[in-house]
């Protein structure tokens, strides 16, 4: 019997499907993120090194706590304990926006940033360790961006709702509306997880990984591969934060009202998520599968050489080029959609190539905790150029060699010498015969 039809057919229903759940994924991320960055533009950057210390440790307990699941639990299992964990604790904060003007808005806004920073970072990490667990490098490299692609349409649905929405319905509501677009993303995903996928799957069987709930430490220092990674984030997604601290100090001073910087923040999210779309539908595909993930790498922080260069000659306000838009936030537009559009499905793709300890482990370690840590270090080093009299010009000159920094290390990292070879990954040409004949 001839199985090729129906392997397609599987495989067409896996990416699908994958696309959807991270659509979901993303919508209910983007739903409450403009909530939680208006408190940014309340307190200016100066407070960020405190909220981001609270997130850095927020950050490192869940990493523990879920090290230690993925040592004792099947794949289904840490998908179930970790997103319904998360929808939980999403219906919780319900009544308590409810009841903010008793419980003191600046209180409550501080710890809903910080879980929901936390939210972000365990919820989508996880998900493209499954996608990762599912997918081949070969494959990895064609589906990934349109993976991507989904997610990227979910940004800017969630947006989208989040500005039409919040003054009709207000933010409990906005809540509910997350907790379920996740809920409906989780049952996705534990069907793919459960669902045979043929020459898709790397890893038909869902068995436990085990190991210590420490290794995606120990990782960091004997995985070169991990290193490159650690410090791409530290700098590659620290020019992201230093545009958001940089932000956060012009909204503080123009956009005063709070319900006028969620809807900035809405527009600043969906224009950002349309470039993301329009790389995924372009550049970004055609580059992973004709030239690798290593120039996927690259690209994104040459780009953010330009911005920074851009930003540090003409300064934040609006430009001859932007109209009436500042300058500081196409900057943060394009380091945001070259991020998402461009690096993480390269730097996704390239971990298809690391064993599914790393895949989970490390990778988590790395996109949460060394991630909030490079938070840390960057908003306290704005806070401190700040009070030293550093103007945003000079701020921009510096993160303009921390770009070309990044670019080095993004070079470097597609070319580690840990990374699995590509055709060991790979289906042998004949066992796919096999199959198809079989």
């Amino acid at each position: 019997m001839n199985t090729t039809r129906p392997a397609a057919a599987n495989e067409g229903f896996a990416i699908g499907l994958s696309a959807l759940a991270f659509f979901l994924v993303m919508m209910s991320y983007y739903i409450i993120r403009p909530v939680r960055d208006q408190l940014g533009g309340a307190t200016g950057s100066s407070a960020l090194p405190l909220i981001y210390s609270a997130v850095l440790v927020g950050v490192l307990l869940a990493t523990l706590a879920f090290s230690a699941l993925v040592s004792r639990y099947s794949r289904q299992r840490l998908l179930g304990w970790s997103y319904g964990f998360f929808v939980v604790c999403m219906l919780a904060f319900v009544p308590l926006f409810a009841a903010q003007d008793r419980i003191g808005a600046r209180n409550l806004g501080i710890a809903f940033y910080v879980w929901v920073s936390v939210f972000n970072l365990f919820v989508v990490s996880l998900f493209w360790s499954v996608m990762a667990d599912l997918f081949t490098i070969v494959r990895a490299r064609s589906v990934f961006p349109t993976i991507a692609l989904g997610g990227a349409f979910g940004t800017i649905a969630g947006s989208q709702v989040t500005k039409d929405l919040v003054g009709l319905i207000g933010i409990p509501m906005l809540l509910v509306l997350s907790a379920v677009a996740l809920s409906l993303a989780l049952a996705m995903l534990l069907l793919l997880s459960a669902r045979p996928m043929g020459t898709v799957a790397i890893q038909p069987r869902d068995e436990i990984i085990g190991g210590s709930f420490l290794e995606g430490i120990k990782q960091l220092w004997t995985r070169p591969f991990l290193r490159y990674m650690a410090i791409l984030m530290v700098l590659g997604d620290g020019i992201g934060t230093l545009a958001y601290a940089l932000m956060s100090d012009y909204m503080k001073l123009h956009y005063p009202d709070a319900v006028e910087r969620v809807r900035f923040l809405s527009d600043l999210d969906k224009y950002t998520n349309i470039l993301v779309v329009a790389l995924q539908l372009t550049v970004t595909r055609w580059l992973m599968v004709r030239r690798g993930p290593a120039w996927a790498l690259v690209i994104p922080a040459v780009v953010n050489v330009a911005m920074l260069l851009a930003v540090a000659a003409l300064g934040a306000g609006p430009a001859w080029f932007t109209g009436s838009v500042p300058l500081l936030a196409v900057m943060m537009a394009s380091s945001r959609g070259f991020a998402y559009g461009m690096t993480k499905p390269a730097v996704d793709a390239l971990y298809t190539r690391v064993p599914r300890e790393t895949r989970y482990k490390g990778k988590n370690f790395v996109e949460t905790a060394i991630w909030r840590f490079g938070d840390v270090i960057v908003t306290s080093g704005v806070s401190v150029l700040a009070k030293l009299g550093m103007a945003v010009g000079g701020m921009a000159a510096i993160g303009t060699g921390v770009s070309l920094l990044a670019a080095w290390v993004a070079a470097r990292a597609g070319h580690s010498p840990d990374l699995l070879p590509e055709q060991q990954l790979a289906p042998d040409a004949s066992d796919q015969a096999r199959a198809a004949n079989a």
